[in-house]
């Protein structure tokens, strides 16, 4: 065995960790679908900063970035607002996507990552039990270990024998559609809350949100169900008459893109493969973001790697990087999907209730803002619980509440329990709990 690796896409955890291995002095080469310069999407994304450093990748230009405003939540109605509060070490940066892509790219290069674009990948190469390549409209070509950075469709996962144990698709409610689009401003009219998202108005199963910058104003448009152009219209017509400053005129953006919102793979790892990013279902599932999450795990996985003498990259070598991901992050992600399927199944009222009775505070709200920290958010999700069972005087969302709390527990018992070292029947077992705990 050698230390030549394959990274299938340029998702942002794949490149990440692309650079931090080619700087160990692996071979690696990354295959991506686009064409050189084209990767990105039009519009801004938001991740916190510290991600980059545990990633050993540089900040950004100043010039290229600027710290987010604090969001401000709202049920259906929009009667009732709660802002975080995110304390200044906490603050998240925002840039434009194509920006990001700019700057890891740059870096990985320099790390002597090679890149092979217009290469679309069409699935594995495996032989016997192992995963040894991957096969690509250019042809096949083979490596020590392949990581999967392909996204939430990646053509790999999907296509990896059923005995691996890795499940392949994302089930409709464990994905959010998108629409996001810059829209010219409507009014001059200053705003008290300038990035609001707002839950499920409407009636419609989703999360909206509204931003509002010094020459455009934002919107995203996000349901877990299928939704076309004209719904869009709809819709924005219904936000502009609380939002003035969403103007008609698309001036950036207005793509469609599907996001995984779920626990992260139960199985991140087979015989000469391991899943990242959106490939592993690495985004928190309440709001979609990933890429501070994808630059953390890139870390676990890097190290994984290298710590790897024998250069097996097996199951068993790349266990310390699931058990690493899932101490570091996952213990934190999982009880936030157990929440996510709870918040899914409230109506309008419910959810209304929830904002104007108190159940949800600010101090909740801006637990959101930082997820290095899986104990307090386990602890504060559960305290949410504990909290509305007292204050909730709705009968038919009270009988809902203790079944959440128990999905909670449960993930974050399983999570606590992930064996240290790999050996097939204990991960059996545990995969088994995990996978019930949802």
């Amino acid at each position: 065995m050698g230390k030549k690796i394959i990274v299938a896409g340029l998702g942002h955890g794949g490149i990440a960790a692309a650079a931090q291995l080619a700087s160990a002095g692996f071979d690696v080469t990354v295959f991506e679908q686009k064409k050189e310069g084209t990767l990105g999407y039009d519009w801004t994304d938001i991740f916190a900063p510290n991600s980059l450093s545990a990633a050993g990748i540089p900040m950004p230009p100043e010039d290229k970035f600027t710290y987010k405003e604090d969001m401000t939540f709202f049920g259906p109605s929009e009667r009732t607002g709660l802002k975080q509060h995110v304390p200044q070490d906490q603050l998240e940066i925002k840039m434009e996507r194509k920006d990001i892509y700019d700057h890891l790219i740059k870096h990985a290069l320099s790390c002597s990552v090679k890149i092979v674009y217009d290469c679309k990948v069409n699935g594995p190469i495996v032989l016997g039990s192992r995963v040894v390549g991957i096969s690509t409209e250019k042809g096949d070509f083979y490596g020590d270990l392949v990581i999967d950075s392909c996204g939430m469709n990646s053509p790999l996962r999907m296509n990896l024998p059923d005995s691996f144990g890795i499940q392949k698709n994302a089930e409709r409610d464990e994905k959010i559609t998108i629409f996001r689009a810059f829209y010219n401003l409507g009014s001059d009219e200053e705003t008290d809350d300038k990035f609001k998202i707002i839950l499920f108005k409407d009636g419609k199963l989703g999360i909206s949100w509204v931003a509002s910058e010094q020459d455009y104003t934002d919107v995203l448009i996000g349901r877990f169900e299928d939704v076309d152009i004209e719904e869009v219209k709809r819709f924005t017509d219904l936000l502009r008459e609380t939002n003035p400053r969403i103007g008609t005129e698309i001036v950036r953006g207005g793509q469609f893109v599907d996001i995984p919102v779920r626990q992260p793979l139960s199985m991140l790892v087979a015989d000469g493969y391991a899943a990242i990013g959106d490939s592993a279902f690495m985004t928190v599932p309440l709001i979609g973001s990933g890429m501070a999450n994808c630059f953390k795990a890139s870390k676990c996985l890097a190290d994984a790697v290298i710590g790897d003498t024998r250069c097996l990259y097996n199951c068993e070598t790349l266990w310390p990087y699931q058990y690493s991901f899932f101490k570091t992050l996952g213990a934190g992600l999982a009880p936030l999907a157990a929440a996510k399927s709870f918040l899914l199944s409230l109506t309008p009222d419910e959810a209304d209730y929830a904002f104007d009775s108190g159940m949800i505070t600010e101090d909740n709200i801006t637990i959101g803002a930082d997820f290095t920290s899986a104990s307090s958010i386990n602890t504060d999700l559960l305290d949410i619980i504990n909290k509305a069972k007292i204050v909730c005087k709705n009968p038919t969302l009270l009988k809902k509440l203790p079944a959440v709390g128990a999905n909670i527990a449960k993930a974050i018992g399983a999570c606590s329990v992930i064996p240290r070292k790999y050996s097939p029947d204990r991960v059996r077992l545990w995969k088994s709990m995990y996978e019930k705990a949802f």
